[in-house]
């Protein structure tokens, strides 16, 4: 892991962990107006077919929930719990499902995306952003012994990712909006496939606080 990921400071002391605010609503930074739930009813998703690739649009929710602060040591991550599930417009099947966490380092600008989806797959995608951006960009990349990604045998040998990539861009009608592209081989073609996915999304209810914060006045941790 190189310099600029975290403090040197930090390897100074691996044991002791700082005292959180139990607010994590409050220490967000860029994923503070992601908070909540929300639906999208117009996205658009290029994949890979038989006859080359094919178009599709999608409807989908995503709830983001804040969890309590998290420490590795001196290290201090808050975050959400995020569900982000994807059906085809007017169907029940689940077109896409994925769950994971979104985290945020202020120490460091670090911001974290894990992600699991039911095909096997799991990835952690990094970037860094300041408390106030509207936009962020989180990449992974297969082998990256940091931020990479983890295939299931037969979907690595026939789809295999290399990388990817996801765009959040917070509008100021609260509303926000991604865009994200998964880079494949697909088995017996050449070169690679952009795979994207894109969507607008519309805030279907506020966030509920984290369970420490949301905690009856003078009960104990």
């Amino acid at each position: 892991m190189t310099d600029d990921l975290f403090p040197e400071a930090y390897l100074a002391d691996i044991f002791t962990e700082p005292e959180p605010d139990v607010h994590t609503l409050a220490h967000l930074g860029p994923l503070a107006p992601l908070a909540g739930s929300w639906t999208g009813e117009a996205g658009s998703d290029t994949h890979p077919v038989v006859e080359g690739s094919k178009t599709e649009p999608y409807t989908e929710t995503w709830t983001f929930e804040p969890i309590d602060p998290q420490t590795n040591g001196p290290q201090l991550f808050y975050g959400l719990r995020y569900h982000q599930h994807i059906v085809r417009p007017g169907g029940v099947e689940t077109f896409h499902d994925q769950v994971g966490y979104l985290l945020w380092e202020p120490a460091t600008g670090l911001v974290a995306m894990t992600l699991a989806i039911p095909r096997a797959q799991v990835a952690m995608a990094g970037g860094h952003a300041q408390p106030g951006d509207r936009k962020f960009v989180l990449r992974a990349a297969v082998g990256d012994p940091n931020f990479g990604i983890v295939t299931s045998p037969f979907l690595d040998a026939a789809f295999h990712t290399t990388a990817w990539e996801i765009t959040f861009r917070v509008g100021d009608d609260d509303t926000w909006a991604y865009r994200q592209t998964t880079t494949l081989e697909v088995h017996g073609r050449s070169g690679a496939f952009d795979h994207t996915d894109a969507n607008r999304l519309v805030r279907a209810a506020a966030p509920v606080p984290n369970p420490l914060a949301a905690r009856p006045t003078g009960a104990g941790a």
